[in-house]
Order: C-alpha cells, then structure tokens, then sequence
C-alpha cells in the first residue's frame, strides 16, 4: 500500500518514527480514513457523532480490526490486512485514556499506575509510579483511591498510567468531557505542558473545536468514516478543501460567485459586486461559478470617518441585520443586499464605539488576499452532502 500524505503527496520514507494509519471499509462502520502523526506532535480527529473518530482510536490499539488497510507506528506494522497480519492489543505498546478513566477503584492511585509496570521488581516500580504522579503534579497523592480524587485529578491518574506503560503512541478519547469547564482548562495546560517531556505520537478524539485548535499541531477533519482533510489549525480554517470541511469545522462565509473579466482583469463577480481574488481565477475558465469562502479574519470594518485605500480591499456597503453580544466578543451578520450573509466576530467595545445596531449601514472590507476559491465545488450541493 502507498501511503498517502494530507496533501496527497507520498510520505517520505524518513517518517519511520510516525504514526501512519489508512484503513477502509464499507461496513459494518464505513472506514476511508487516511492520516500521520509524527512523533512529538498532537493529531486532533474531529467531526461529529458517529464520524468514526473513536472506532480509529480502537483501531489503532488493536481492539477494532477493519475488512482493509494498515496501521504503522515507529517502523513497526502493527496490522496489515493484505498480509493478514494482527498484532495483539499487548504487544502494540499504546497508552489510551478514556472518556470515563478507566481506574481500578479498589487500587490506590500509585496502585493503578504500577499496573503496566508489573514487569519490574517492586522497588523500581513503586520508584517509577511515584515519578508519573509527579510529572502529572499529583505528588503525596499517591495512596488515595479514585473514588477520594476529583475528576480532574482521576483523569491525571489515567494519564499517568498510559505514559507509564512507555508507549509508542498516546491515544486521547474526550479525556476531558467529562469534568468542570475550569478543570478542563487546567488539564489542557497540563497536557501541553508534558508534552514537552515526551516524543510520541499522541492522537486525541474531540468534539471540542476550541480544545483541538488549542492542542493540535493537525487536525484531521472526519465525516461518515472519511477523512476529509488533514492539516494545521491555521492552513485549516483559512483553506478548507471543500464546503463540507468548512461546515464541519463551523465556518461561514461560503458562497458561489462567477469568473468574470472587467476591463482586462479576471474578477470573481459576487452579486453585483466584482471582487478581487489574490489567488486561483487566472486558472479558471471565464463564466465558470465557483464555491469561495472567506475567513472572518479577512473581513475588515471601516470606521466611519476613515474608509479603505487599500488596493486589494474590494470594499462594499452593507446592512447589519444581527448583533449578539457574547461576553467581550460580538457575533455580527451583515446582509449585503443580494441574499447572502457575511459573519465575523469583533470586540464587543469596538461593536459599541462604531455603533454597530441591527439596521445601521457600514462600509467593511473584504481582503483578496483571504479570499480562498474551491473550484469543483457547490455551495448547495455540499450543504445538501453534509445531511446525508
């Protein structure tokens, strides 16, 4: 099998220390997942419900064996189908934490982490639990029972004893769902601080798309079973590949304009504007409409008493036809008079000092430079795709 990277491109055989996965199947679960994780960074699986985020993980340990495909980590083969090749869940050498921990409440905290340790005398077992708790900052801990920790705390105990194991891959199933939003910042700021303390690949299932940009070095973004994209947080939501990747990661600002020529230039006519596009239309054939999405970032607001100069800003007058105030952040929805909607968020003080009211008329900007074209694609059609 070839492996095939996020852009579709061969992966270097010098990635021997990576995780690499390409399964697929049409049932009983429809599997067509592709995606890497090198070691020392954090692959987010996001997508909805039923996505086939958890049945990778399992797969990934050795608990789920798809009809197709192969799974590597660190130059080892772990599943091979073509090859018939299996290896047991024990001999893959993964940590995974759960949603739910997963302790043995009869065991104290050091008791639970000792358990992969067996292999060692008792001594240097003991020596080396004692040295997990530390690294999770759960020291003098180490004698109570889940049951007597807190949620967070009972999470650090899992975490602990997944790295005690020495794995050669983390794998994270919604290890934080389950506790207080305050807790579950804390345990993100723990898990990127012990990061920096090992060298694995780690893969982390969330629904959370805050959670996974905060985390992730990638995110890969999967729907029925498919992985759609797979790339850093930043190229991510400023370059889906599709409409449907832009829905599922809650984009807005998608829409469907046609390549147009106005006075020896190629512009993307949007209504009864014509835009400037930094990238792509010289390749497009003239009257060809074209799905286009446009970061929120790339929306700028005029202030009223100094509208753009800038070459490339394409500006336009709209009407403010929704204001929700969320804490220091303002969700704005401007109608630009031709059916569509663009959205961005801005400070909620600077919403105040430019009076932004359901039905004032502005004047905003949208950058050419930010203005990502998705040839092949319908706006419509992909929305009609995501309901399937």
């Amino acid at each position: 099998m070839d492996w095939l990277g996020a852009g579709g491109g061969h992966v270097a055989e010098s990635c021997i220390a990576s995780l690499r996965v390409a399964v697929n199947q049409t049932g009983p679960i429809p599997l067509a997942a592709d995606f890497i994780c090198q070691p020392g960074e954090l692959l987010a699986l996001v997508g909805p419900s039923g996505s086939g985020k958890t049945t990778l993980l399992r797969t990934i340990a050795g608990l789920y064996r798809p009809q197709n495909g192969r799974v590597e980590c660190a130059g080892d083969v772990w599943f091979d189908a073509e090859r018939k090749h299996s290896l047991p869940p024990q001999h893959r050498q993964v940590g995974m934490v759960f949603q739910d921990y997963a302790l043995f409440p009869h065991l104290t905290a050091l008791e639970n982490i000792q358990l992969p340790l067996r292999h060692l005398p008792q001594p240097q077992r003991r020596e080396q639990a004692e040295q997990w708790l530390a690294k999770v900052r759960l020291d003098g801990l180490g004698n109570r029972y889940p049951n007597a920790l807190s949620g967070g705390q009972r999470q650090r105990v899992a975490l602990a004893r997944a790295l005690a194991r020495d794995p050669k891959v983390l794998l994270l199933d919604e290890p934080f769902s389950a506790v207080d939003q305050v807790t579950r910042r804390r345990l993100q700021r723990e898990l990127a601080l012990l990061r920096q303390q090992i060298e694995i690949p780690i893969v982390l299932v969330t629904h959370d798309l805050e959670e996974a940009t905060a985390l992730a070095d990638q995110i890969c973004v999967l729907h029925n079973g498919v992985s759609l994209q797979q790339n850093s947080p930043e190229a991510l939501f400023s370059r889906p590949a599709t409409p449907l990747v832009a829905r599922l990661l809650d984009r807005h600002n998608l829409f469907e304009g046609t390549v147009v020529e106005v006075a020896g230039q190629r512009r993307l006519q949007w209504g009864g504007t014509y835009l400037e596009v930094a990238e792509g239309l010289t390749n497009l054939p003239l009257g060809e409409t074209v799905a286009w999405y446009l970061p929120p970032s790339d929306i700028v607001l005029h202030r009223r008493d100094r509208p753009s100069q800038g070459e490339r800003e394409n500006p336009l007058t709209a009407t403010v036809s929704e204001v929700v105030v969320l804490g220091g952040i303002t969700s704005v929805s401007l109608s630009v008079g031709h059916g569509d909607m663009l959205r961005f968020d801005i400070a909620t003080h600077a919403a105040r000092r430019n009076q932004l009211t359901r039905g004032a008329v502005v004047n905003v900007s949208l950058l050419a430079a930010g203005i990502h074209l998705l040839p092949g694609h319908r706006v419509r059609a992909d929305a009609h795709d995501k309901r399937k």
